[in-house]
């Protein structure tokens, strides 16, 4: 494809797009132009479809961004992958400055280059769509041992549960091993009914979807059958090693002092470790001190 700029003074500038295949294009704009209707409110600029053109009017800077992040986009869709509105927002805040974050101990973590970071799964492709996740994504990738804590929404447990499940089907681990604390969020449930699966379901449904999303509903239950995923209370763990596993503590805000230090005690041979949460969503009861807290 090929831009060119259209300079003169005392106007908006134009940034001209050219794409090839118009079958591509007529993906890159959505249905109805949504697509574009997105890009144009984003970057306060306009856009005009000529053929296969389309023309980019406004200020400068703003239409040399809007125009990288069309670029990327019909990459994208050259590559064979589809594209949603999640991946135009995706890639507006992506952008394509930031080529290093600071990862959570202030160290330097060097972004992905070369093309788009993926993490693939038997059900779906995932990608980062934010500079944040995708340093957290690769540090999941790099490190026997890493913390993601941060607001609720923002991915942590999902993207580490996919690179779980990415891990497990290139044969890199054994197992996946997904924990949690019991703790109940602010109200009182009373005494559950059933066996014990049954009563720690409910604490652990957040991680069953998540594994839902990336493999087959039979293919997950065979697994945990087989034993090669556990989905197990925080509890659980205790006096166990954990060795050719991938593991993740979720809501770990909600872990004791105790409990942390018996969870990062469990890390055996081979295997990799992420402990999740948020500093903010601490249930446990007042008084006792959060072992997210004191691990940091």
């Amino acid at each position: 494809m090929a831009i060119s700029a259209a300079t003169p003074p005392d106007t908006p500038k134009e940034v001209l797009l050219e794409f090839p295949d118009n079958r591509l294009l007529i993906d890159l704009c959505g249905e109805y132009d949504r697509n574009l209707a997105h890009i144009e409110q984003q970057f306060s600029i306009q856009i005009a479809r000529r053929g296969n053109r389309l023309a980019l009017i406004g200020e400068e800077d703003a239409a040399l961004a809007a125009a990288r992040v069309l670029n990327a986009l019909y990459a994208r869709l050259e590559s064979g992958r589809p594209l949603e509105m999640g991946d135009v927002e995706g890639e507006i805040r992506m952008g394509d400055s930031a080529m290093m974050a600071k990862a959570p101990d202030g160290g330097q973590i060097e972004m992905f280059k070369g093309g788009p970071v993926e993490i693939r799964t038997r059900k779906k492709l995932v990608e980062p769509r934010t500079e944040a996740q995708k340093a957290y994504v690769k540090s999941l990738f790099e490190n026997e041992l890493c913390f993601g804590i941060g607001p609720a929404g923002t991915g942590k447990t999902y993207l580490a549960v996919a690179v779980g499940v990415n891990l497990f089907l290139d044969g890199k681990v054994d197992k996946i091993i997904l924990s949690r604390p019991a703790v109940e969020a602010g109200e009182r449930l009373g005494f559950l009914p059933g066996d014990m699966k049954d009563k720690i379901d409910p604490y652990m449904q957040p991680l069953y979807d998540a594994l839902s999303d990336f493999l087959p509903g039979k293919q997950v239950a065979k697994l945990i059958e087989d034993k090669r995923i556990e989905i197990a209370p925080l509890a659980f763990m205790r006096g166990r090693t954990l060795s050719e596993a991938f593991v993740v503590l979720d809501e770990a805000q909600n872990a004791t002092s105790m409990q942390m230090k018996m969870f990062l005690t469990r890390l055996g041979k081979g295997s990799r470790m992420v402990i999740t949460g948020d500093r903010s969503q601490v249930d446990l009861q007042r008084g006792v001190v959060s072992g997210l807290h004191e691990a940091e």
